[in-house]
């Protein structure tokens, strides 16, 4: 009998294949997406080092709802002011295996606007 393989197995696969081609370096750290039903989180993280530098999340951030777009915006803004204090400008950006679109593409726009470039 076949294993039913699920959604998450999937998107676990997708990461895989991203993250064997995209890897942060100390130049160009990478920016990590992570979202659940509820909240949504992001990190930015030299693979070099093995060493998250900035994160930023629905959670620290104390959003009553984060699990929805505007939740995301506000990480976004966050994380990309939290990295261009520490003088992070160019990042890698790193969806995570989820589709480029609603909360990850609302993150990834804010943090654009805040100054980020990726």
């Amino acid at each position: 009998m076949l294993k039913k393989i699920s959604k998450n197995d999937s998107r676990l696969r997708r990461h895989a294949r991203v993250r064997a081609k995209v890897s942060g370096t100390p130049e160009r750290p990478r920016l990590n997406v992570f979202r659940s039903n509820a909240h949504i989180h992001a990190q930015i993280i030299d693979d070099v080092n093995q060493t998250t530098l900035v994160a930023a999340s629905s959670v620290s951030l104390k959003i009553a709802n984060g699990g929805n777009v505007e939740a995301a915006k506000q990480v976004g803004e966050a994380i990309a002011k939290a990295a261009l204090d520490k003088n992070i400008t160019n990042v890698v950006f790193d969806r995570g295996g989820y589709i480029y679109h609603g909360r990850v593409k609302a993150l990834a726009d804010a943090a654009r606007e805040a100054g980020l470039k990726f």
